[in-house]
């Protein structure tokens, strides 16, 4: 039965043994509902509670005007990732005070003993509200005739990366193409959706939240609060998913926070599948013009890309979050110039935040579809014109024209795999095969390239790892990052044991608590192993050298004489002097390592290889073979990574094919149906994957490890749209938006043969 469960943490969560916040049993525990805004953008005339307070069960109802104590959504992660000007004048109430600039935008919230009459209370609510003009996408916002905040543009930042490019290399260039590309909004979608439950206790507030970055949580809700840091607690148990949608301090969360120290009562908000459809936070939604030059042997020459981000209502993190397009826009290419510029534009709809890949889908998505229509304009094969531009292996450490400076790849070898595993020459025969027999459906092969940044930013490439001997032998390894389904519990015990040279059972992980941790950064942008995990090795080491040195002491032997192995301490000139790790605690008192340690950033890479099969009648789109080859450094459980590999292809599936927020002329969300109008990938969608690895370690971390686990929603989708693109042999990209719906595959296939027989005419 040891070989039963594939993790440690798989026989609770799968035996019901798991808590979320939903499970825990609080006394005297109140719930929260909120009353939201069914306009898109509008003045707030009038919020009547009165009817609210009425219902029985209902213990209060407030709008702003009655909380005028009642913060605002804090500001430090949003000056440090989207600049000053961004977000000044910008403020976010936790409640809508004048104006409400999205549907689902909160108006009130209502307490009640359970979450049935609060539900009850918020339904009797009275909301009065001027509807403005929506305005639901960049190039609506800018043109100026509508504005989200007085005296303010809807431009919320400005940036660029790369240098500009002088007209006359366009003009000398053999080949020049141009394109325009839409990243579609998206809904991250995790199982769990947000929670949050705030208990006041005697000196301070302690909160129960499904977060990414708990000592963030705490820090910020102390901020607005008025508090000490250490006047707050926060706690993350088990949580069902995140994918880079519950890293912030939301509006929510202040309002319970708020409300539960002045009630002096639990207050708990369970967020649900409509509310989360309606007002969580979004991904992507990015338009972006992209323009390539090569000379006629097909060496890339210059690339210029230009990117309006619709980053929803209040410039949160999304304001900051499409520099990481430009900033990665060169992809995995010798690119000699390369220009990327950016704007931030707010409009009506929900903040955007990071959800997986966070900026770096976009930018692979624009130069690869742009490379194959480069391969089209020059008559070369997709897969040789890459291989004419890949940064050589020996140019690593490698700065792009863009500020980042690669750290290793072998890009050659993980797009020679893809293609041999593939089976990249059979395909090509039979897409002739099939393009000579007028009866055959159109077949279509499409390859992707990435290279990806994992670890963060400076200033947050940083993580406390700790590391506590136990009297019992045991020990406790103790971590400033935070799981939600990054396999925590297996990998990180597994890393302490390794270093220590003792079995895995007998090391304890403590995380997602800041009482038990003392500091910590959390886990996002794949730094859970590449920087959490180099941060717990190093604690380990430095154990070792510690109880070293006790030892040496205790028999008073020099250092260099006291030898550890297999998770025990002897003597080199004699075996017989030897010491557990428990004994010498027992003997010496306790011994534990509070580290934090400072690492880099690293570049994953990889290519990744789709077949598909198209029906232009139907517009349907089948993908018959996929293929992803990822390289990150060294993996440190190849079946974890894999996994995360097949859930990150699952979502980059999505985004090609089928998921979208659409919005109706209002600018309201147009889900009445929920999941049955969002439509997520399963498992019977799922193609035939298979799933292969390089490995070129990191010199910048000590473990060799490079983020894992974004992959696939890089990678994945400009495959796909390539594959579709070139079965139906089109050369307008305009033509193939995401996500590539039956309409949208009809009407490309039918402005393709339109095309071609006015030219025949």
């Amino acid at each position: 039965m040891a070989d039963a469960w594939a993790r440690r943490e798989d026989r609770r969560l799968l035996t019901g043994q798991s808590r979320y916040v939903a499970d825990l049993v609080v006394p005297g525990c109140l719930d929260a509902a909120f009353v939201r805004s069914r306009f898109a953008h509008g003045r707030l005339r009038e919020v009547d509670c009165a009817p609210a307070r009425q219902v029985t069960g209902v213990l209060g109802a407030w709008s702003a005007a009655d909380l005028p104590g009642l913060p605002s959504v804090p500001m430090t992660v949003r000056a440090a990732l989207s600049a000053g000007d961004a977000v000044s004048g910008r403020d976010w109430p936790s409640l809508a005070t004048d104006r409400v600039r999205y549907a689902g935008e909160a108006v009130a919230v209502v307490v009640g003993e359970d979450r049935y009459r609060a539900e009850d209370g918020a339904a009797e609510v009275g909301v009065r509200i001027d509807p403005l003009p929506p305005v639901i996408s960049a190039a609506e916002a800018l043109d100026g005739s509508v504005t989200l905040f007085d005296g303010r543009d809807n431009v919320a930042l400005e940036g660029s990366a790369g240098a500009p490019i002088d007209e006359a290399v366009w003009r000398r260039a053999a080949a020049v193409v141009e394109a325009r590309y839409r990243q579609q909004l998206l809904l991250p979608s995790p199982m769990e959706c947000r929670a949050f439950l705030a208990i006041p206790e005697a000196d301070r507030l302690t909160v129960w939240c499904s977060h990414q970055a708990p000592h963030r949580l705490r820090d910020e809700l102390a901020g607005v609060l008025g508090r000490p840091a250490e006047g707050v607690r926060a706690v993350v148990p088990d949580s069902g998913g995140a994918f880079g949608s519950k890293s912030a301090t939301f509006p929510e969360y202040i309002a319970v926070a708020f409300l539960a120290l002045t009630l002096g009562r639990p207050v708990r908000w369970i967020e649900d599948r409509a509310e989360s459809l309606l007002a969580a936070s979004r991904g992507r939604g990015q338009d972006q013009r992209a323009r390539l030059a090569a000379d006629a042997e097909g060496r890339l020459l210059a690339y210029e890309l230009r990117i309006d981000a619709d980053v929803g209502a209040y410039p949160q993190i999304g304001a900051g979050l499409p520099m990481q397009t430009a900033w990665m826009a060169t992809g995995a290419y010798a690119t000699p110039l390369v220009h990327a510029t950016v704007r931030s534009v707010l409009t009506t709809t929900m903040p955007t935040y990071p959800y997986r890949g966070a900026g770096r889908p976009e930018a692979t998505f624009a130069i690869e579809r742009t490379m194959d229509l480069l391969a089209r304009r020059l008559g070369l094969d997709p897969a040789e014109l890459r291989r004419r531009n890949f940064i050589a292996p020996g140019r690593f450490p490698y700065d792009t024209p863009t500020g980042r400076r690669y750290d290793s790849g072998r890009y050659e070898e993980a797009f020679d795999l893809a293609l041999e595993t593939l089976d990249y020459g059979r395909w090509r025969a039979e897409r002739a095969r099939r393009r000579a027999d007028p009866a055959a459906a159109p077949l279509g092969i499409g390859l992707s390239c990435y290279v990806e940044r994992t670890g963060g930013e400076p200033g947050g490439l940083h993580e406390f790892g700790g590391v506590e001997a136990c009297p019992d032998g045991t020990v406790v390894a103790r971590s400033g990052a935070s799981s939600s389904g990054q396999s925590h519990a297996t990998v990180f015990p597994a890393l302490v044991a390794a270093a220590l040279g003792m079995e895995a059972s007998r090391v304890r992980l403590v995380e997602g608590d800041t009482d038990e941790v003392p500091d910590g950064v959390g886990s996002f942008a794949s730094r859970s192993a590449q920087v959490g995990g180099a941060a717990l090795r190093h604690a380990a080491e430095t154990l070792i050298d510690r109880a070293r040195e006790r030892a040496a002491r205790l028999w008073g032997l020099p250092v260099e004489e006291v030898a550890w192995s297999a998770g025990a301490l002897h003597s080199r000139q004699d075996v017989s002097v030897r010491m557990s790790l428990g004994e010498l605690v027992r003997a010496t008192g306790p011994l534990r390592v509070d580290d934090r340690l400072e690492t880099d950033r690293a570049f994953p890479f990889g290519s990744h290889a789709a077949v598909v099969e198209v029906d232009p009648d139907l517009g349907t789109v089948r993908v018959l073979r996929l293929v992803a080859v990822d390289d990150c450094g060294v993996p440190l459980d190849p079946r974890l990574v894999a996994g995360q590999a097949r859930g990150s292809v699952a979502q980059g599936l999505g985004q090609a094919l089928y998921e979208a927020v659409p919005y109706d002329e209002t600018g309201v969300p147009a889900l009445p149906n929920g999941l049955l109008d969002y439509l997520l990938p399963t498992f019977t969608e799922m193609p035939p994957l298979d799933l292969r690895e390089t490995v070129t370690p990191t010199p910048w971390t000590s473990l060799g490890a490079k983020g894992a686990g974004e992959s696939g929603c890089i990678g994945t989708p400009p495959a796909i749209v390539n594959a579709v693109a070139d079965a139906l042999e089109i050369t307008d990209p305009g033509l193939l938006q995401m996500p590539l719906t039956p309409d949208v595959v009809w009407r490309a296939a039918h402005g393709r043969k339109h095309t071609r027989e006015t030219e025949h005419r």
